[in-house]
């Protein structure tokens, strides 16, 4: 199982649908963790599972998903409302409490993947105004048996190796 993770695209749609058009036809599930300015009902947005971010004005959004993909549970949200900026702790009391293995969110716009108590943190980064790295970022999460594969890249597809991670959920 594939499932495709962005984040703060902030307006953008050439790079929303060129993301999308890559990788079509190996993953099995999207996300835009919010912030893409853009209204949910617009065709960039078609086919994502998605959320609201402070930037986002369309109230059909909701503002965090639970979400079942390929038998894992996954949290979404964009982490405004759990303070992501300055500690993953109440994001992850939430994703506790929704017995989610997997937490997807975005807000500070940092690319990067933590394991806490059994459950993956994973922030895709932004594709249109990344911090920490230059690289303008979004991740693929690879499922099979117990691993777990993290892969980041860049807008043009290349893979951003010293970001990328496998871990092992028992």
């Amino acid at each position: 199982m594939k499932v495709l993770i962005m984040s703060d695209s902030h307006g953008l749609t050439r790079e929303i649908d060129m993301i999308k058009d890559r990788h079509r036809d190996d993953v099995d599930s999207m996300i835009h963790c919010g912030d893409s300015e853009l209204p949910m009902a617009s065709l960039e947005m078609t086919g994502f599972l998605s959320v609201r971010g402070n930037c986002d004005f369309d109230e059909d959004y909701p503002n965090e998903r639970l979400e079942e993909i390929g038998g894992l549970h996954f949290f979404l949200t964009h982490g405004h409302h759990y303070n992501v900026k300055m500690t993953l702790m109440n994001l992850g009391y939430k994703s506790e409490e929704a017995n989610a293995r997997i937490v997807c969110f975005g807000h500070s716009h940092i690319a990067g993947s933590k394991l806490i108590d059994g459950r993956i943190f994973i922030n895709p980064g932004s594709i249109r105004l990344p911090k920490g790295i230059q690289e303008k970022t979004y991740a693929i999460l690879e499922h099979e048996n117990q691993d777990v594969k993290l892969s980041f890249f860049n807008v043009e597809g290349n893979e951003i190796k010293q970001l990328s991670r496998t871990y092992h959920l028992e």
